[in-house]
């Protein structure tokens, strides 16, 4: 919205400023940092009021959580989404699709979240929300869309292909193919980061980490001179997606600030859906789906630890880790909740900048 305003610029002064997206990005920050701040704690009293038993907490969990979580309340990704809502509305260009993509995506997939939460509130139960059948329907419609919409923009020698990492010359011709495989990613980083959401602070420093990470790459395809120096494909009208992954960082900050341990309240699946499927279509408005495999790394693990627990189980009656996913199962070999968190931020930074490094290797 604010970048309207370059039409009272003659060429120079203060308005002239937001012509440039790394201006627009840094305001976009500041400004969801900001919101969060503000709003964070009337929000949390207001869930607090509303939830008087906070999440259901599960009884099959690690022993701790029962004591030490319950009560706490959730749907605090209502206080992200509107941080990202609000700035990327004020600071990014309204008139690039790929914004509405990513953040139609991030809404809708925070409204199914939402109603999972709701659910599970109101029958004071974990496994009282949405079932996983639905959840999955309404996340695929939804993904498919958005593939849909953004392979319909992508320019024609990028349309409905799959672009790999180092091979930068290579592209894979998915025809309609395309679709559901651009349908998984999104769906697939969702869920994922919904179960990497187990620990106070664990999913949303790692999510931080991976949308600038993101952010950053969507910049730099989004203009030639850095694609012709980095050899990447050029998606143009992509850089704009950088204001969204700031508003994104600023709204995870003013968050962690009430969510670090000991958690004044939780993202819930409000928050982790919204924000994995965001990281999911940004990747695939960029054309770096397999990329985002690599910076989200840390998710992907916590997905697999699932997915492996559940298919050992029913082949042998045994597990393989002692819980799952892979950070209870780090609890329940006695590491601390601080330790089994920060260290998986470092193995998201680690990750990150990996993903970052396949810009220029080749």
């Amino acid at each position: 919205m604010m970048y309207f305003l370059t039409e009272l610029s003659d060429g120079g002064g203060m308005f002239n400023l937001f012509r440039y997206i790394t201006f627009r990005a840094g305001a976009a920050f500041f400004t969801a940092l900001i919101f969060g701040f503000i709003f964070g704690r009337p929000l949390i009293n207001l869930l607090r009021n509303r939830q008087k038993n906070g999440q259901p907490i599960r009884i099959d969990g690690p022993e701790g959580h029962i004591e030490t979580k319950a009560g706490t309340p959730t749907m605090g990704g209502v206080l992200i989404l509107g941080a990202l809502t609000l700035s990327t509305l004020l600071w990014a260009r309204l008139d690039n699709p790929f914004v509405w993509i990513v953040l139609g995506v991030t809404l809708s997939f925070g409204l199914i979240g939402f109603a999972d939460d709701y659910r599970k509130i109101a029958a004071n139960n974990n496994y009282g929300g949405l079932s996983g059948r639905t959840r999955l329907v309404l996340e695929g419609l939804i993904a498919i869309g958005a593939v849909w919409w953004a392979s319909s923009i992508h320019p024609d020698d990028l349309s409905f292909r799959l672009a790999l990492p180092v091979f930068k010359d290579t592209l894979i011709n998915l025809g309609w193919f395309f679709l559901p495989f651009g349908m998984i990613v999104i769906v697939g980083a969702a869920n994922a980061v919904n179960l990497t959401d187990g620990l106070d602070g664990l999913a949303i420093m790692p999510v931080m980490i991976a949308a600038a990470t993101l952010g950053i790459i969507a910049y730099a395809v989004g203009r030639v001179d850095f694609t012709e120096y980095l050899d990447v494909h050029y998606v143009p009208g992509t850089g704009e997606l950088l204001v969204f992954a700031a508003g994104l960082i600023g709204g995870g900050l003013g968050f962690l600030w009430y969510n670090a341990p000991p958690a004044a309240v939780f993202m819930g699946d409000t928050g982790s859906l919204a924000l994995g499927g965001a990281l999911g279509a940004i990747a695939v408005v960029m054309k770096h789906e397999i990329v985002l495999a690599i910076v989200g790394g840390l998710f992907v693990v916590e997905a697999l630890s699932v997915i492996i627990q559940v298919l050992y189980f029913k082949r042998t009656g045994k597990r393989v880790f002692l819980m799952a996913p892979i950070h209870h199962h780090f609890e329940k070999r006695g590491w601390a909740e601080p330790q089994i968190v920060i260290r998986f931020w470092i193995i998201a930074l680690v990750l990150a900048l990996i993903g970052l490094a396949t810009l220029k290797v080749r």
